[in-house]
């Protein structure tokens, strides 16, 4: 009796959650289609030229650190002063890299070191070189060497020498749109009645992509399994997800591969938090709650344009290393910020966002597993209702490949990236297999990123080693 009683329990609540879980992502895909179409209908008719051409255009810092990227660095640094905008300088931090990133740096631009003194308005490890070009036609590049001390280090030390209004904090092994920092910094100039203190653009796998002097020449579809499979989860995080909680004022993510920030808000509140392996999305939600606690109107903007290219893991282990530290920064900000959680000081910050990154993401991947282990444990030991086990796997499944679907199709109508028809089929045939191959490695990533926090207190970003765009094209 008792088991039958648990049973029942255990699986309207599955039911529930499961039910809850797509009733929300159906919800945020509508909202994402309605923020696209206005998004896609306001650059058509936005004049970029006014941006590029107009004296009074703020200047922006691009902060790129660097820790062992000698395979793609000197590519990206050319991409990055390609960029298209009047007033911009490039700042590269070399993280104390171990490999020849620096070397090939200093060579490919002809830099030499300079006496710089340095503001530490934010504490960072200590700096041992400051180089310039040079040349006059990388007048506008600095490279920096440090001390290796992290990714949020790399960002504060750039931060303090930035000369800069608004920065944007991108990964150098990634390749920018040549327009990013026109469209990145559109939303600052357009609010009236609040302040916008950081903008995110949508990343995208460059794998098997035809890639030259650091542009991106062939948009290709990936060749390998699983950077396809990550071409579409980053179509729905990106398009279907972060576009819709950007419209709804809940943003508490923009990715550390490409983000704008408003430099004066960022040092207000103290920069990078440097103790975390998830410091892109606990600064944005330390931004939020310093704003609030000086009671000003502020918005997190999203742009929908595909403005940044990246290097997706390509073998399992790496893989993995990425998505247990995903993991370990997403528990570490909910829990470093848990004051936010259903406090209605915070605004739907507090009562919803927060709330449905604890339930939704963090929790997810150990509620499908528990589920997973108890239809084994009634299989084995007790009379399993397989009408509902079969219900919930096909519901799972169609969903998931729908929504995929959908996604992909929707990004293929709003910005025909993928200009092949055999490339987006590849990619709907690619979801059809993905919740059966790809998806139950993702949640054993994250329920090992669960135990390295809490019971290894790991705290290490993991391997990150990178292909390089050369051999990846």
């Amino acid at each position: 009796m008792i088991i039958e009683i648990i049973t029942v329990i255990f699986e309207t609540f599955i039911l529930f959650y499961a039910i809850s879980i797509f009733s929300i992502y159906f919800w945020l895909a509508i909202v994402s289609a309605k923020e696209l179409r206005r998004n896609f209908h306001d650059a058509k008719i936005t004049n970029f030229e006014a941006v590029i051409s107009s004296p009074f255009a703020p200047m922006i810092t691009v902060i790129a650190p660097a820790y062992n990227e000698s395979l793609t660095i000197v590519e990206n640094i050319k991409a990055l002063l390609a960029l298209y905008y009047p007033s911009f300088e490039i700042i590269v931090v070399n993280d104390g890299s171990k490999d020849d990133s620096l070397e090939k740096t200093i060579e490919a631009f002809d830099l030499e070191k300079i006496p710089f003194v340095i503001d530490y308005k934010i504490p960072c490890k200590e700096v041992t070189g400051v180089y310039k070009s040079r040349k006059k036609a990388f007048n506008n590049l600095t490279v920096i060497s440090k001390i290796n001390g992290g990714k949020a280090d790399a960002l504060n030390s750039g931060i303090n020498v930035a000369r800069g209004e608004y920065f944007i904090s991108i990964d150098v092994d990634s390749i920018i749109d040549p327009y990013a920092l026109q469209k990145l910094i559109k939303p600052f100039f357009e609010e009236t009645d609040k302040k916008v203190i950081a903008t995110g653009g949508v990343i995208r796998i460059a794998n098997s992509c035809k890639i030259e002097d650091g542009q991106l020449i062939e948009i290709n579809v990936p060749n390998e399994f699983l950077p396809r499979c990550q071409v579409i989860e980053y179509n729905r995080a990106f398009l279907m997800g972060r576009l819709a909680w950007s419209r709804l004022d809940g943003l508490l993510l923009i990715s550390g591969a490409l983000g704008m920030f408003d430099k004066e808000v960022v040092i207000g509140c103290g920069g990078y938090y440097t103790k975390t392996v998830g410091e892109d999305m606990e600064l944005v939600v330390r931004m939020r709650k310093y704003m609030v606690g000086k009671n000003e109107k502020y918005k997190v903007a999203y742009i929908s344009d595909p403005l940044c290219w990246t290097e997706a893991p390509s073998s399992l282990k790496v893989l993995g290393s990425q998505r247990n530290r995903w993991t370990r920064g997403t528990i570490d900000t909910l829990f470093l910020h848990w004051d936010v959680f259903l406090n209605r000081k915070f605004g739907f910050m507090g009562m919803v966002s927060h709330p449905f990154w604890v339930f939704y993401e963090w929790l997810a991947p150990i509620i499908e597993f528990v589920g997973v282990l108890y239809f084994i444990a009634i299989a084995l030991l007790g009379e399993p209702n397989w009408p509902f086990f079969y219900i919930m796997v096909f519901f799972v499944y169609f969903f998931s490949i729908t929504f995929s679907t959908y996604a992909i199709l929707f990004d293929h109508m709003a910005y025909h990236r993928y200009k092949k028809k055999w490339m987006i089929i590849k990619l709907i045939l690619t979801a059809w297999v993905e919740p059966i191959l790809f998806h139950p490695l993702v949640v054993y990533w994250a329920l090992r990123g669960n135990y390295d926090y809490f019971v290894r207190k790991k705290k290490a970003w993991g391997n990150m080693s990178r292909v390089g765009f050369a051999k990846s094209t």
